[in-house]
């Protein structure tokens, strides 16, 4: 069977503020898990007025102190902008307090633009080979093998799972080298997905973590009792996708009908790229349409993404993906 995991990036909606953002996330972890979600995971950015998860493992222990057994994670910790030492602590603490619960997916990525990106970093470092060179350092504070000549407390010994994360064929060449589990951004990054997967399995050395590839995509899906309910529930993502890629990041606002339409059709088409791999609608379209995409990827593990501006609307959709997930696992 195909899991099914949930990325949540704790959204501020227009009128909001983080304190309900915060209170939502909890509640809607909560319900991925007594609906069967494998993990919830969020995100680090920064900068973003829409976006609550910027201190990232803060609201992990949030997340994890609400529930019991669903996985909790980062997807991800934009690990340039830290000190592996610092994210083997935070991570360690989370594994000492939530133990066996706890993912740790790493990106490369700054997770904001070039201004805040400099503030949380305070230089720029342009070395290529800084990441891989980071990961592999937390993986030795993890392991306490010496290599480092520091003790992680906590940390060394932790039982956290590392995951690569990615919107290029770089994460996967990475992830295939160390032996870790994958998981690559085709919610909003969809371009590079097939060739990523391919040289991810095809290039995989199994290693103590990890016997074989494990491979998660990313997924929008924006399901309702009917078509057009999910359609319009859709346009609050793509509206604050729109403002963002035009740079003018805004709290997630209120859906609107025919917003897509609105654009015109070049804007429409770019907007159909970008989040083309998504379900929209009610139970039957959105089940055809994920059924499609994991027949096309052969993903081992779906991270749906739903940023709804209604919170009970967006419980709603988690329960019909969850009721989906299972009946495309009966069907294969």
């Amino acid at each position: 069977m195909t899991q099914y995991s949930l990325l949540d990036l704790v959204p501020v909606i227009e009128g909001g503020t983080v304190s309900q953002a915060l209170a939502n996330a909890a509640d809607l972890a909560k319900h991925a898990e007594r609906n069967g979600f494998h993990r919830y995971w969020t995100a680090e950015h920064h900068g973003m007025t829409g976006i609550a998860s910027a201190a990232t493992s803060v609201v992990l222990g949030h997340i994890a102190a609400n529930t019991s057994t669903i996985r909790v994670g980062a997807g991800g910790i934009m690990l340039p902008n830290h000190a592996p030492l610092a994210i083997a602590e935070q991570f360690g603490t989370l594994d000492a307090l939530f133990p066996g619960r706890i993912d740790l997916g790493l990106g490369r990525a700054p997770g904001s633009d070039q201004i805040v990106a400099r503030a949380m970093r305070r230089n720029l470092e342009t070395d290529a080979n800084a990441f891989p060179r980071d990961v592999v350092e937390l993986q030795s504070y993890f392991a306490n093998d010496g290599q480092t000549g520091i003790v992680a407390t906590p940390g060394a010994g932790a039982d956290v799972s590392l995951w690569i994360l990615g919107s290029s064929t770089f994460g996967a060449q990475l992830a295939a080298m160390l032996g870790l589990p994958y998981a690559f951004a085709s919610h909003f990054a969809p371009d590079s997905l097939m060739a990523a997967i391919d040289i991810y399995r095809r290039t995989f050395r199994p290693s103590a973590a990890l016997a074989k590839p494990h491979v998660m995509a990313g997924f929008n899906v924006f399901a309702a009792d009917t078509d057009a309910q999910g359609e319009l529930l859709a346009s609050s993502q793509q509206q604050a996708f729109v403002a963002l890629r035009t740079g003018n990041p805004r709290q997630l606002p209120p859906p609107v009908a025919g917003y897509r339409e609105s654009l015109g059709a070049q804007g429409a088409a770019i907007l159909d790229h970008v989040l083309s791999c998504s379900a929209v609608g009610g139970p039957a379209k959105v089940a055809r349409e994920i059924a499609a995409f994991v027949a096309r990827t052969g993903v081992d593990e779906l991270m749906i993404a739903s940023s709804i501006y209604d919170h009970e609307a967006r419980k709603r959709s988690l329960t019909i993906t969850a009721d989906v997930m299972r009946e495309v696992a009966v069907a294969a």
